[in-house]
């Protein structure tokens, strides 16, 4: 059993101009990375595009009939989203990287996945194009799981330094996936308070753990081991996908966290382990943010290995601010969840 790495050249065709963080470089540095210092136990695999039907899922049919008439053309269609001659078709590449990558895990063709792919999807809402993002693609694959592949529960972990509104709000009234969020707050895109917890079915599955600037390792793996793995224990998920965003690194120049590469390689162990113990070890990341090349490519090629196998560096005690937002948390969710 083999760590998949899907990735398509033709993502890099996506160019939304030379002073945009989301540039095609981001992609080249972790491909030049790994190429450079390959990990053992990995394969690659070309993704194919998502269908229509597919992405329609999650999204209104007509944003899906928008994205598809600027096909070819240049236009800024967010003040954070300008298409290029490339851009649509690598949108729906970066959605059937994910939806590839979690039929592989799925049908057991591989241990695990990373789909390296651009545009991100985290912020995209059903009905609109939002921070950097065009198609949720984290959504689109748990729905398709859900619908298509006979998967009951999902656990989304989304550890980028943006809270992802728009995985969190396709999800926020459904039971069937429960979407973890840690993120910088207050930052963009505003969203992700300790009190959104979801509505309706959905109450309870909504679990956001915001957290103030300056927090690092030992911070986060503190949120991972006293929130995120007694939820998951509870909700017990048959499949767990990571929006894995990077711009937590401490080098990154869009956000305020100090976490490291070994940091990130210690966040997808946990999600490793939450897999292997309640979801045959069916585990899915797929990029999303992440602004520093170099920070970015050493926490790729860190994860990678994780999934490969490797086992990353003890953790750090949390910082007496870690320790202080964390009770916060512990509180606030007891409420609803066995801590």
């Amino acid at each position: 059993m083999t760590t998949l790495l899907l990735c398509e050249e033709a993502m890099l065709a996506h160019d939304q101009g030379p002073r945009h963080p989301e540039s095609p470089a981001r992609l080249q540095a972790i491909l030049e990375r790994l190429r450079a210092r390959p990990v053992a136990g990995t394969r690659w695999q070309a993704p194919r595009p998502a269908l229509r039907a597919q992405v329609g899922r999650v999204h209104a049919a007509e944003y899906v009939d928008f994205i598809d008439q600027v096909r070819g053309q240049q236009v800024e269609i967010d003040e954070d989203v300008r298409m290029s001659a490339g851009s649509t078709d690598a949108s729906y590449l970066a959605a059937g990287a994910t939806i590839d990558a979690v039929e592989a895990v799925v049908s057991g063709a591989a241990r695990n996945a990373f789909a390296l792919v651009r545009p991100p999807g985290h912020h995209a809402e059903v009905s609109r194009a939002m921070g950097f993002c065009v198609f949720a693609n984290v959504a689109i694959a748990a729905e398709h799981a859900r619908q298509q592949l006979g998967v009951e529960r999902v656990l989304v972990i989304d550890w980028d330094v943006h809270h992802g509104n728009g995985t969190q709000h396709i999800f926020a009234g459904r039971d069937d996936v429960l979407v973890f969020n840690t993120h910088q707050w207050p930052h963009y895109p505003g969203t992700g308070a300790v009190h959104e917890q979801g509505f309706g079915a959905g109450l309870g599955y909504t679990v956001n753990a915001p957290l103030p600037g300056g927090m690092g390792d030992g911070d986060y793996a503190a949120v991972f081991a006293a929130l995120l793995r007694p939820v998951a224990a509870s909700f017990r998920p048959d499949l767990v996908l990571v929006s894995a965003g990077f711009d937590a690194h401490r080098d990154d120049p869009l956000g305020d966290m100090q976490v490291t590469a070994e940091g990130f390689a210690g966040l997808c162990a946990v999600a490793r382990e939450i897999a292997e113990d309640t979801a045959g070890g069916r585990l899915v990341l797929a990029l999303e943010g992440g602004y520093d090349l170099g920070g970015l490519a050493d926490s790729v090629h860190a994860c990678v290995e994780v999934l490969a196998g490797a086992t990353p560096p003890g953790q750090p005690r949390p910082s007496l601010a870690g320790e202080a937002a964390l009770r916060s948390l512990l509180v606030e969710h007891g409420r609803r969840w066995k801590l």
